[in-house]
């Protein structure tokens, strides 16, 4: 199948990319260039060790030609304000969940959509880094005036959590106020299982839980365990795997206009050479992250595999309504509908 990325053309270019000593930009002056990349997730997160690890190599390789500067916990912005923040030239880098950027680009929550319910890890890959994944490359570059390095890296399976309702079945989600990321598709799912949904920014999730502002929220293992949120009253989990959470690596154009073809190309190539194992880094956490939440008193509550194609057929019946609900455009459901057929 044709990919967004190839794995292989990209690992084989790196290589030497790595091996070089040093990369220098060609700036008129000395002066380094400064990339400030802003997430929300708090230090322990894995993501923030990737992005880190990211930045430091980059920052290395250039031999402090581009001097990085990482922003944590939200502290410059929450996800949902990084899409303007790259537009408006206040961030250089960012890598929000595709959650994040629906406010701009309408068919970035195509994750949230019923064909993709309850899918495996390998089948969401073929439709983020196949003709998907190409497409929303191409509306973010023009509406967010932003540049995708590479794959997407995987946040991991998104399920339900509460507080001091039991999650035995999906029965036990009604009427319940559910916190989500943001998007038109995580709000539809919630009110399909009969909960209200809700939208708050992580950094204020772990008061509005102790608080009571809402019964659970939909979010990953890492998530709850990075946050310890047992400690703001999650106490039950449904580990339905109802979507694959998504971080986007962004550049700005503005920022990426101004280095030379060669950081271009270390830039992409760098990061494709590290994809797979930034994956895997990411599902070895949600899968440590469980094993943590679960021994702090939380309950987990696994549906059958026959519960999930089922809940799966009843919500195709209303995937038309979800993509006009969410504004994700026809050209977007043909390929996801492609993409799946390939698998």
């Amino acid at each position: 199948m044709n990919r967004l990325w190839s794995r292989r053309t990209f690992l084989a270019s790196a290589t030497a990319a790595v091996a070089a000593p040093v990369l220098r930009t060609r700036a008129a002056t000395g002066a380094p260039l400064r990339l400030r990349c802003s997430i929300e997730t708090p230090p322990a997160h894995t993501r923030n060790g990737i992005v880190r690890s990211y930045l430091h190599d980059i920052e290395k390789a250039t031999d402090g030609r581009i001097k990085v500067e990482l922003f944590e916990s939200g502290q410059l912005f929450p996800d949902l304000q990084v899409g303007k923040a790259l537009l408006q030239g206040q961030i250089e880098m960012a890598m929000p969940g595709t959650f994040a950027l629906t406010n701009i680009v309408p068919d970035a929550d195509f994750v949230q959509l019923p064909a993709l319910y309850g899918r495996t890890i390998e089948t969401v890959h073929n439709v983020v880094d196949g003709r998907a994944g190409r497409l929303l490359a191409s509306q973010i570059e023009q509406r967010l005036k932003s540049h995708v390095i590479g794959p997407w890296l995987d946040l991991g399976f998104f399920n339900w959590y509460s507080t001091s309702k039991p999650l035995n079945g999906f029965d036990d989600l009604k009427s319940l106020k559910i916190r989500n990321n943001g998007g038109a598709g995580q709000a539809w799912r919630t009110q399909f299982m009969g909960a209200i949904p809700n939208t708050t920014p992580l950094p204020g999730v772990p008061l509005a839980l102790s608080q009571g502002t809402f019964d659970g929220l939909i979010t990953s293992f890492e998530t709850i365990a990075s946050g310890q949120f047992w400690e703001s009253g999650v106490r039950h989990a449904l580990e339905d795997h109802q979507f694959v959470g998504e971080y986007v690596p962004l550049i700005s154009l503005s920022f990426w206009e101004k280095l030379p073809s060669d950081l271009h190309e270390f830039f992409t190539e760098f990061w494709a050479s590290k994809i797979e194992a930034y994956r895997d880094d990411m599902a070895a956490a949600q899968a440590r992250a469980r094993e943590v939440v679960r021994s702090r008193g939380v309950t987990i509550a696994v549906p059958s595999p026959k519960e999930l194609a089922d809940k799966r057929r009843a919500m195709m019946a209303q995937q038309d309504q979800v993509a006009k609900l969410s504004n994700i455009s026809p050209a977007m459901v043909a390929a996801i509908a492609a993409d799946l057929t390939a698998d």
